[in-house]
């Protein structure tokens, strides 16, 4: 299988058009991807299959004024036919040099506990440098 890894920029909305199923949660928007793609340090990632989009990696820098800059990974989704073929752990190489690139000198990620996949590749991918931390989240809804 030929996988190609792409950086996605501003005008590139196009791209995404072709989907395969389940690679992002909910559906595009094309005036929120255009806008996510004219973000100074929003970055997206996506791994097309003979023209259609099969996986995606979202992040954004953090700068912090008492802190090193950091590459928040937002999302990873890989289509359910394309799962275990290294299409994660590509985009998360590609995403990582990209913040490195952009003077990122971490890079976060988080997943739900019991989302097993997931969990096995930041495990294998950290090693032999990062583990999982506790951490605890809360939500707040804005729009009323």
């Amino acid at each position: 299988m030929n996988v190609e890894i792409r950086r996605l920029r501003s005008g590139d909305d196009a791209v995404v058009m072709r989907l395969a199923e389940e690679v992002f949660d909910e559906p595009i928007r094309p005036d929120r991807l255009a806008a996510y793609l004219a973000s100074p340090g929003h970055f997206m990632i996506v791994a097309i299959v003979d023209g259609i989009v099969v996986g995606q990696c979202a992040a954004v820098i953090h700068r912090h004024p008492d802190k090193v800059s950091e590459l928040y990974i937002d999302e990873v989704g890989v289509a359910p036919s394309f799962r275990r073929h290294g299409i994660a752990r590509k985009m998360l190489d590609a995403m990582f040099e990209l913040g490195r690139e952009d003077g990122c000198e971490e890079a976060w990620v988080g997943t739900e506990p019991d989302n097993g996949p997931a969990r096995a590749l930041y495990e294998k991918r950290s090693e032999p440098h990062g583990l999982a931390e506790d951490f605890v989240m809360y939500v707040y809804e804005l729009s009323r």
